[in-house]
């Protein structure tokens, strides 16, 4: 049985460190999250709701968010329309914190390693805004594909962006990278 540890070790170590990580985080968000009242949006939530009403009105000036009074979500219209709601899901963090995890499991320098956390989630929450807006206009445009909009594509540029992050990631700056590099 210790051969299998001394074996798998780098192997047990990143899960453990992934799922460490994983559960500090996701415990300190869903604390952060249970400080809010019952039909309260978070302030997350709120940040990007503000942002996504932004980009909309490059588009269209009319565009506008609003939080819906007792419930905790924001309706979106555009093009004087109603188009969807941000509800928490929708605000990235749950999608930031795996990458956290990810990056922590792989961790390279701690400079490194802590520069691209914050540059990889601050990106991931970019990304996200312009993916609600662009969901949105399409969304407008083709009311019929909201289904393989929402559920399908829109998800896999999220989760495709994650992962490309996490290639470079360990190809780049992670200790395995450092390890194959010589």
């Amino acid at each position: 049985m210790k051969n299998y540890f001394i074996l798998y070790k780098p192997f047990l170590l990143f899960l453990g460190k992934f799922f460490l990580t994983y559960l500090l985080l996701a415990s300190a968000y869903q604390f952060y999250l249970g400080g809010f009242p019952e039909g309260k949006t978070d302030a997350v939530t709120n940040n990007v709701a503000g942002f996504t009403q932004q980009v909309l009105q490059f588009s269209d000036p009319g565009s506008y968010v609003r939080e819906e009074t007792g419930q905790s979500y924001f309706k979106i219209y555009y093009k004087q329309q109603y188009i969807a709601r941000i509800i928490e899901g929708c605000n990235a963090i749950s999608v930031i914190i795996l990458f956290i995890s990810f990056v922590v499991a792989f961790s390279g320098k701690r400079k490194a390693t802590l520069l691209f956390i914050f540059g990889g989630s601050l990106f991931v929450y970019v990304l996200n805004i312009f993916r609600i807006a662009l969901l949105v206009m399409l969304t407008y445009q083709f009311p019929e594909k909201e289904h393989i909009l929402h559920d399908v594509f829109f998800p896999l540029i999220i989760y495709g962006t994650v992962f490309a992050l996490w290639v470079i990631w360990v190809n780049k700056f992670s200790k395995y990278a450092s390890k194959t590099a010589q």
